[in-house]
């Protein structure tokens, strides 16, 4: 399997990196996608996953922190995306929700983004909360201008922006909220993506999948999200498990 969103560099990492990366294999994961969340952490990512053959990893800033690197411009993630380590752009995207930047700087970090993900030919990993509209509008006002890859992380949006996404062929991912008992809303969205577009992820260290929902989620707990949407389609976690990472190879055309 291939956890195409981990967050390996959390602080929560720190003290036994090793053994989380070590059980994750140990539990079939046999790819990983290390993603960076503010650009002036990629140092960190990146040596992550120059250390691990099994890993990879992204460059962006997350919406979060758009505050505070408003003078990124594409050539600034573009010049990093160089590295055949990088397989991507982001995560970048809108976040409404807790307004940790403005939304205007939230929007010209997403536009940059993009046009690094255009240039480049890598996929640009998008975050949204509570921004499904402007996200898709954002999306495909860029993608008129040239076209990219897309892969919408961690899809808990509604069926708008999924549909609209997928229009532009992006990627879905889905991660433990989707084996949440609350989560009936996201199922019936993720029921509906094409099964060749739909890819697995953690985003560990949260959203830990049932039965370990509480705990500190790491890779090795991608099975139980594989078997989540296994359920969800009434097939196999190994047919899952094998579809999902066919499609991850596909959007991600640099991991081997």
């Amino acid at each position: 399997m291939f956890d195409t969103h981990v967050n390996l560099h959390a602080e929560a990492y720190d003290e036994d990196l090793g053994e989380v990366i070590t059980r994750a294999r140990e539990a079939g994961v046999s790819r990983m996608l290390a993603i960076c969340e503010r650009l002036d952490s990629f140092p960190r990512v990146k040596a992550i996953a120059d250390d691990n053959v099994d890993i990879w990893c992204s460059v962006g800033t997350h919406p979060h922190h758009a505050k505070d690197f408003v003078d990124t411009v594409p050539a600034d993630l573009i010049a990093r995306a160089r590295d055949p380590k990088v397989v991507a752009i982001g995560e970048t995207g809108m976040d409404l929700h807790y307004g940790y930047s403005p939304q205007d700087q939230q929007e010209a970090s997403f536009r940059t983004h993009i046009t690094a993900a255009r240039d480049t030919q890598l996929p640009l990993i998008v975050h949204t909360r509570e921004a499904d509209d402007l996200t898709a509008e954002i999306l495909e006002d860029e993608y008129a201008k040239g076209s990219f890859p897309i892969l919408l992380h961690c899809y808990t949006g509604g069926p708008d922006l999924c549909q609209r996404g997928l229009a532009l062929g992006a990627y879905v991912s889905v991660s433990g909220i989707l084996s949440f008992k609350s989560a009936k809303e996201v199922r019936a969205v993720i029921k509906d993506v094409p099964l060749d577009r739909v890819i697995l992820e953690t985003d560990c260290p949260y959203l830990t999948p049932m039965p370990y929902r509480g705990r500190r989620n790491e890779p090795s707990y991608l099975p139980y999200v594989a078997d989540a949407l296994a359920e969800l389609h009434g097939l196999t976690r190994e047919d899952v498990g094998q579809m999902c990472e066919t499609n991850a190879l596909n959007l991600f055309q640099r991991v081997s």
